[in-house]
């Protein structure tokens, strides 16, 4: 980044955690180089360089300091590998309770329990489990002054595993008993039974009405609805190998704020204590957790994504609400249109999916892995072969071969993925964009991204995209911007690739971002 020292001393001194990584702090007193967020005190500016990266500061003389261990900063190659360990965690964390401790959550992730403690400290500054009670509590504050829950209904939902605990935490981190944070919240008003609001907030720039035009061309009739400003679809919860009776079926409804600095998230749900999971997947649904500064910082100086960038500084990766169902929706997206595969999954939901109806249009609950996996898909218009692999993925996810959800190594579930028939690289990085939000997944073999970035072999375009890294999904989601969606190539016929994964032609719907799925 370009430094200008007013800037890094406003960085240094708020510790903004934006720039960290993106200068480095050089103190001529001590002969120490930090990083802005070093928990150290802060020296005097007249006592300070400023410096855009490790090997600079090193270079001018100064060692590393042991606190903060510079070497360790965003964008330092042991960053981009212990920093993914840390993500994969806060995603099981977020998925479920700490249940097991720490050691069973590093079990899951394959590593040691006591690397994985000094891996949050070095990227969070707290522990996994502190981090895990950290987010019970915000959620269970956020029940407080949402909602009108009763107490126990709130400790429930939030996680804790007793009223008493529950009481206790609340008073030990606000210093008031629930009750008393309650009669303080401003503007609280009684919602209809089994509905819930909330505020989800977000690091501005956020480009919204680009991120429903991508949902909108691909929603699932019957089961997604998008219109104007608002995005709506219907789920069923259980947990694995949950009695049928004891399904948690509902509605969930989003759009901007009016301020421009929130979602305002409506949940329909009989079971508040599914709540947590809701909100967490709206998050992931609409990259609610992405820092698009920091994008555009490492971005903006190509020129092949400098224009879309400029444009459309908010951008984001449209999630998906479940993976199973994204991973369906990719297969009968192959070689057909946008259009066209919205038709197939419609009739799929017709067909196969159990009425519910939740207004605005909708109707049904997408069909789970259990009635998918020996379905007769003929009946909706689908070739055999792809048919059968739609099959094949639902009974993997039936026998639990394959499971979308608390995901630790997505390489290894790519891996796993890609020997079902039918399903090639193509489908696996479009899958880790959207159901995992892996930042890097870069689908390098789609028509659209080499005609977007005037290249014709995706191994071309495979070793462009590496200066992009940790970052490539963004890359892919700002070149399909600028893809034309004309009649004629709505219409371009699109040879089988190996496995029979099928690259996407250029875009078939009137707007003109996104993959072809």
């Amino acid at each position: 980044m370009q430094l200008d020292r007013k800037t890094c001393s406003r960085a240094r001194k708020t510790r903004d955690p934006r720039f960290d990584g993106r200068i480095f702090i050089g103190v001529l007193t001590t002969g120490i180089y930090c990083r802005n967020v070093c928990p150290a005190p802060s020296a005097k500016e007249k006592n300070v360089r400023y410096f855009s990266s490790a090997p600079e500061a090193a270079g001018a003389g100064f060692r590393p300091c042991l606190r903060c261990r510079p070497e360790c900063s965003p964008g330092t190659p042991a960053w981009m590998g212990t920093s993914t360990t840390v993500s994969r965690a806060l995603r099981l964390i977020s998925e479920s309770p700490l249940a097991g401790g720490v050691e069973s959550l590093a079990g899951r992730l394959g590593v040691g329990s006591r690397h994985l403690r000094r891996l949050f400290l070095q990227h969070l500054g707290a522990s996994p489990g502190a981090v895990a009670q950290t987010r019970r509590l915000h959620f269970a504050k956020k029940l407080i002054d949402e909602t009108t829950l009763p107490m126990r209904q709130v400790a429930a939902a939030a996680g804790f595993g007793s009223v008493r605990r529950f009481n206790a935490m609340i008073r030990k981190t606000y210093k008031r008993t629930p009750g008393s944070i309650r009669k303080l919240a401003r503007n609280l008003r009684a919602e209809p039974e089994n509905e819930y609001v909330f505020r989800v907030r977000f690091r501005p720039p956020f480009d919204w009405e680009r991120l429903l035009m991508f949902s909108g061309a691909r929603a699932i009739p019957g089961v997604e609805v998008v219109d104007a400003g608002v995005y709506r679809r219907t789920f069923c919860l259980a947990p694995p190998g949950a009695d049928p009776r004891k399904l948690s079926d509902g509605s969930v409804e989003a759009a901007m704020d009016a301020s421009g600095a929130a979602i305002i998230a409506r949940i329909r749900v009989a079971d508040p204590g599914w709540l947590f999971l809701i909100v967490e997947r709206l998050r992931r649904m609409f990259d609610l957790n992405g820092d698009p500064r920091e994008v555009t910082a490492h971005l903006g100086g190509d020129p092949l994504l400098a224009r879309s960038i400029a444009a459309h500084p908010g951008l984001r990766i449209p999630g998906c609400w479940d993976g199973f169902e994204l991973a369906v929706r990719a297969i009968l997206g192959q070689q057909v249109t946008v259009k066209g595969a919205t038709t197939l999954a419609g009739r799929l939901v017709s067909e196969l999916g159990r009425p519910f109806n939740a207004g605005h249009g909708l109707t049904h609950i997408f069909p789970p892995p259990t009635v998918l996996a020996d379905a007769d898909l003929a009946r909706v218009g689908l070739p055999a072969a792809r048919a059968e692999s739609i099959r094949s993925l639902a009974r993997a996810v039936r026998d639990g071969r394959l499971a979308f959800h608390s995901v630790a190594d997505v390489g290894a579930f790519l891996g796993r993925f890609r020997e079902l028939p039918g399903i090639g690289d193509w489908t696996a990085q479009y899958v880790a964009m959207r159901a995992f939000g892996d930042p890097d997944a870069f689908p390098a073999g789609d028509l659209g991204l080499l005609k977007a970035a005037g290249m014709r072999r995706a191994s071309d375009l495979e070793a462009r995209s590496r200066t992009w890294r940790p970052w490539r999904a963004y890359a892919a989601m700002h070149l399909w911007q600028g893809i034309p969606a004309s009649p004629r190539e709505r219409h371009k016929h699109v040879p089988r690739a190996k496995h029979g994964d099928i690259p996407r032609p250029p875009a078939a719907a009137p707007i003109s971002i996104g993959a072809r799925a």
